[in-house]
């Protein structure tokens, strides 16, 4: 997403630009698989933050309803607990309501608590977020510089909770982004609140036809520019001379640019693209990173229905610290894990034959975990139960298609740096102009744009990574 953004804006303000793709598909992570009439998104699934998409397409005169129409989920998502199931609904003031059934006398706090989220999501929005934080002087604003003591960028999102609710459950709806930020409660800035001002306020969005209809649309925009696309042709190697990169190498031929966005994994592209003596960090460097989880994924196709099932639905029924601490504190596969499971077919027709259901769940896992097939049909037979618990239906029984995918498959289709799925974590340390540099040291006409950079990991993210690495780009070429 972040090279498409990048490519599109670029080509916009008249720049002949080509793309290379490594896979067969442009969109990186969030490409799409099909088998046997069922279409499944591989990658990303919730979509969040609307307006970052709209103003994407609006810098080319467009409307995301161009390309896609949008569905507001209701409810939200599904909580799945040990002795409770829990719908989200698609309202901030039903959410609330919610929790005051849960936890009588929490709507108050509750609804400060996502008031406080909400300043600090505008106050990112406005300020921060489209900051390419190639210096700390970028934030020696005024305004900047008061609006800090809003962001709560000092105390952690756990101990926020923690001050909001006393109910264990409400505690872990609150928290569950934080799986996915790709750090611990306790570790995770009190900002990243603002995720739950998405969440309840802005509302959980589905594209009809699947997430994959986001990169149409945007591939679509950046063809309509002039923007050429290779697919299947990998950068192997740069040649740099006087501090710029003069020629690129690829999997089928040799080529001359006079800039160059990375929106590969920045790890890779940095320690086996880039000669030794360009590169601005070392693998120690990279190795000290605190990176967010990776996650083992199963893509199911079933010929029956799953009843008592949402289309977002996450499974709380096991233990959120000890899953944590086999994600951070001892990383090692999770004995008995949370996870998540995807059934878009509950909301799109298109994604699975008729009378069908489409099937996608997700465990977050630590990163450079050694992977069998045993291992893998072990977990696999752990959903299935809980799913047949929650839902009367033993999936095993009705599987037409089946399909794992992890540590091992992130590496090798993504150079994903140990496997990683999001990027970075979202730490104090790793924030901002502490994030690895949009802007490297030793190369003048190079810029890094994607999850592990500047702003962060996840779609919105990373569509503006790229559009600020294009603006850069532009800025020094002027």
């Amino acid at each position: 997403m972040a090279g498409l953004s990048a490519a599109a804006v670029l080509a916009k303000n008249g720049y002949k630009v080509t793309v290379f793709e490594k896979n067969e598909q442009t969109g990186g992570r969030a490409r799409i698989w099909q088998q046997h009439g069922f279409t499944f998104d591989m990658g990303p699934s919730w979509y969040w933050m609307p307006e970052v998409f709209d103003n994407f397409f609006n810098t080319f005169g467009k409307k995301t309803s161009d390309y896609y129409q949008l569905i507001r989920l209701n409810p939200s998502y599904k909580v799945f607990f040990k002795d409770q199931e829990v719908p989200i609904p698609a309202t901030t003031s039903a959410v609330l309501d919610l929790f005051e059934q849960m936890e009588p006398g929490s709507k108050a706090k509750i609804s400060k608590f996502i008031e406080k989220a909400g300043i600090k999501y505008h106050t990112a929005m406005q300020h921060y977020i489209e900051k390419p934080s190639h210096s700390i002087t970028e934030f020696m604003d005024w305004k900047i510089l008061t609006s800090f003591i809003k962001l709560d960028l000092f105390s952690s999102i756990k101990k926020e909770i923690a001050q909001t609710t006393n109910h264990p459950y409400i505690k872990q709806i609150l928290e569950f982004p934080i799986l996915f930020l790709g750090s611990t409660p306790d570790t995770t800035p009190a900002l990243y609140s603002m995720m739950n001002y998405v969440d309840s306020e802005l509302g959980t969005w589905y594209p009809d036809g699947g997430m994959h209809k986001i990169i149409q649309a945007m591939e679509q925009v950046a063809r309509e520019q002039g923007v050429t696309i290779h697919l299947n042709e990998e950068v192997e190697k740069v040649d740099v001379k006087d501090n710029r990169i003069h020629q690129l190498m690829t999997t089928k031929g040799s080529y001359t640019f006079e800039g160059v966005i990375c929106t590969a994994d920045y790890h890779h592209f940095e320690q086996s693209v880039l000669p030794a003596s360009h590169r601005t960090y070392d693998e120690a460097y990279w190795n000290k990173q605190m990176l967010s989880p990776s996650v083992l994924l199963f893509y199911i196709g079933l010929n029956k229905k799953l009843p008592n099932m949402e289309h977002h639905n996450l499974f709380f029924d096991a233990d959120f610290n000890q899953h944590i601490g086999a994600i951070y504190d001892q990383p090692r596969w999770p004995e008995d894990p949370l996870f998540y499971a995807c059934v878009p077919s509950k909301t799109d027709a298109t994604v699975a034959p008729e009378g069908m259901e489409n099937l996608f769940v997700l465990i977050p896992i630590a990163n450079n975990l050694e992977q069998n097939d045993a291992l893998i049909e072990n977990y696999f037979q752990q959903i299935a139960h809980r799913i047949q618990e929650r839902s009367g239906v033993d999936i095993r029984e009705h599987i037409v298609v089946k399909r794992s995918y992890s540590v091992k498959e992130f590496k090798q289709d993504y150079h994903a740096y140990k496997g990683n799925a999001y990027g970075l974590a979202n730490t104090l340390m790793q924030t901002a102009v502490f994030k690895p540099k949009m802007k490297p040291k030793k190369v003048k006409n190079l810029l890094f744009a994607g999850q592990l950079t500047v702003p962060g990991p996840g779609m919105p993210p990373s569509i503006i990574s790229g559009m600020m690495a294009a603006k850069e780009l532009i800025k020094e070429n002027a």
